[in-house]
């Protein structure tokens, strides 16, 4: 597809009122517009050095890549939704996009792999060796929602990073944080500035400035707790999914944590569908809620029963759910048997669910859903970071010993 692709489609989207016209969306647009002419114009160029290069050398030539995007502002300005265009029509191929929680998940599991394949240790860095492979399958990676929770993370990433560049990836992010105020306040700050650094040499900064937060107006227009159960609380739930993702129909999906999958009903643009029995009736635990809550900016959740005695486990699962979207600031849209209150009427267990009952209350305020969503990486039983800053030869003496404990 052309590079001209984006505009058409963000002014056509326009015209139909799925959107309206933002100036400072509309400045955004212009800009991964010319990185698509940008990325065409490097593969061309790339392609016609392929000949020369092979001939004097016998290999071709490194991916030549122009500078990549970083785009942060609030919540709700519209920053998905371009990446979203931007992906969708962009000419690259070879393309990924991904949250950085389960980008960061992948990475730890291959490290693991390549450690434990060589004994324990590592004779040397291993994240050019990933950055590489990477670019075999990328070369234009999109992040999601990139944020660093740790320092020893920003320094990983810096050289993953590093390496990433090297091989003519090219990086477009969206935050809602500026490069400069990442873990602002965080210990050993210092540590961090040379991957903000980075970032800012290899990424044009950009700001969405919006006034206006659609997210939280859409929330709101189409709310966020619906009862009781039955056809006009389904409705709600399948309106409320295509006005968030801008008439998107979703597609089947997956949460990956620890090695196993989750299966997702249907997600699109940072919204997730789920049924109550696949998130409550299964044996799922803190583990898996966090990482859906990273994962999605808003989740959606059909059919929330009565909870009796009986139910005592599905309701602490309910609980855990609830407890670990509040804390990431991840939205909730549900359909319900009955208002909080009256869920849990009475009976053994009753009493814990006073909590999830406030929570329920408070996720529908203005206050939270103008919160910006806030996903933090989930400990694990041993983090990428942890397992990373364990010495290897000429690193110092003794093994890294993870002071954690299983995260599911």
């Amino acid at each position: 597809m052309k590079s001209e692709g984006l505009l058409d489609t963000y002014k056509q989207r326009i015209d139909k009122g799925e959107i309206r016209s933002d100036p400072g969306q509309n400045a955004i647009a212009e800009i991964l517009h010319s990185l698509n002419d940008e990325l065409v114009l490097a593969d061309e160029k790339t392609d016609g050095l392929a000949g020369l290069f092979k001939s004097l050398f016998g290999s071709a030539p490194r991916k030549l890549s122009p500078r990549g995007l970083y785009i942060y502002g609030p919540p709700g300005r519209g920053k998905s939704m371009l990446m979203d265009l931007f992906y969708e029509t962009t000419p690259v191929a070879k393309r990924r996009r991904v949250h950085v929680h389960p980008f960061m998940q992948e990475v730890q599991q291959k490290l693991h792999k390549w450690r434990q394949e060589g004994g324990g240790r590592q004779a040397e860095d291993p994240l050019p060796r990933l950055a590489k492979e990477i670019s075999e399958t990328s070369s234009l990676l999109c992040f999601d929602e990139f944020q660093v929770e740790a320092v020893v993370d920003a320094m990983i990433l810096r050289r993953l990073f590093e390496a990433m560049f090297e091989f003519g990836v090219t990086v477009v992010a969206t935050s809602n944080t500026a490069p400069d105020d990442l873990y602002a306040g965080g210990l050993q700050r210092e540590r961090f500035l040379p991957f903000i650094d980075l970032l800012k040499e290899q990424m044009q900064v950009v700001k969405l400035a919006s006034e206006t937060d659609y997210r939280r107006d859409r929330l709101k227009s189409v709310g966020v707790y619906h009862s009781p159960l039955g056809e006009a609380a389904q409705k709600a739930l399948d309106d409320a999914f295509l006005r968030l993702t801008d008439g998107a129909e979703g597609e089947v999906d997956a949460v990956s944590v620890h090695g196993r999958t989750i299966p997702v009903l249907k997600a699109a643009r940072g919204v997730a569908y789920f049924p109550f029995t696949e998130l409550c009736d299964k044996p799922l635990g803190p583990a898996d809620y966090w990482s859906i809550a990273c994962q999605y900016q808003t989740v959606i959740v059909s059919d929330i029963p009565f909870f009796t005695p009986g139910d005592r486990n599905i309701a602490k699962r309910f609980a855990t759910l609830i407890e670990t979207l509040y804390e990431q600031k991840t939205k909730l849209v549900c359909s319900a048997a009955a208002l909080p209150d009256h869920l849990y009427p009475d009976g053994d267990g009753a009493g814990i669910f006073t909590r999830v009952a406030s929570r329920l209350e408070e996720m529908q305020s203005e206050e939270y859903l103008s919160a910006p969503h806030s996903p933090a990486r989930s400990c694990g039983s041993c983090s990428l970071s942890d397992w990373l800053a364990q010495p290897r030869p000429g690193r110092g003496a003794g093994d890294h010993q993870c002071s954690k404990g299983p995260s599911g």
